[in-house]
């Protein structure tokens, strides 16, 4: 059963189940939570749930994703952001992130608390080091870890626990939490916050998600639909 519970999030679920198994389809946990749970995916909210509703149901059936971010109390917002999933997904959608507009839509007028970038580093990299130094002085925390190289000659920084860690230590101090990742290694810290009382709204491209971290989530947002809000134009490319 939904509760409001003034001063957090707009609605708050009971202790239940909340994360499924991969299996699980997304329709199942909307049914079990329909004022809570939103989907941006309409492919996956078809007519079958015509019966629910509710403020965030009404805002799907018109298509205004982004509205639902602008029309709910999220309390106090943290971010998240998994720096090496959010690059490969702007490399496939062929764009090139502006974080300023970024930052900007995740908060979505919301109180922010803090916007943290976790991101493997290559010390020698200057370019990489200009653009984390920029991070800084624009907005972001910057959480950095330096690239180890394997014996078959790839490399990797793995900051999931670095991720979850923030997440857990700062939950009483935060409403909402914003996950801008795919990687369903975080659907435990995501369930775990949930049961403290957090929102956790998920983004990231949807054919590089986990759909254990979806179901996992309060909101769901595919990087896909917002890639004209959150480039780079021709004119931040000139003024660099």
């Amino acid at each position: 059963m939904n509760t409001f519970i003034p001063g957090r999030s707009e609605y708050h679920i009971k202790p239940q189940l909340i994360c499924t198994d991969e299996n699980e389809s997304i329709d199942r946990v909307k049914l079990r939570r329909p004022n809570y749970l939103e989907a941006i995916n309409h492919e996956a909210y078809n007519s079958s749930h015509s019966n629910l509703s509710g403020p965030d149901i009404d805002l799907l059936d018109n298509g205004s994703n982004l509205e639902l971010l602008h029309n709910i109390n999220r309390g106090r917002v943290a971010i998240f952001i998994d720096g090496s999933n959010l690059f490969y997904a702007a490399l496939q959608l062929g764009i090139e992130i502006n974080y300023i507009k970024l930052l900007r839509l995740l908060t979505a007028g919301s109180r922010l608390l803090r916007s943290f970038f976790y991101t493997g580093v290559d010390p020698s990299n200057d370019k990489q080091q200009n653009f984390l130094l920029w991070m800084r002085r624009n907005g972001y925390r910057v959480i950095a870890k330096n690239i180890t190289q394997f014996p078959d000659g790839s490399k990797k920084a793995d900051l999931d626990v670095e991720i979850a860690v923030d997440m857990m230590t700062l939950v009483d101090h935060y409403d909402t939490a914003v996950l801008v990742s795919g990687d369903g290694d975080l659907a435990y810290a995501v369930n775990a916050v949930s049961y403290k009382g957090v929102r956790v709204e998920v983004v990231s491209l949807r054919s590089m998600t986990s759909d254990t971290l979806i179901n996992c989530a309060d909101f769901y947002l595919d990087i896909h639909s917002i890639k004209e809000k959150i480039s780079k134009s021709n004119k931040d490319s000139i003024l660099g």
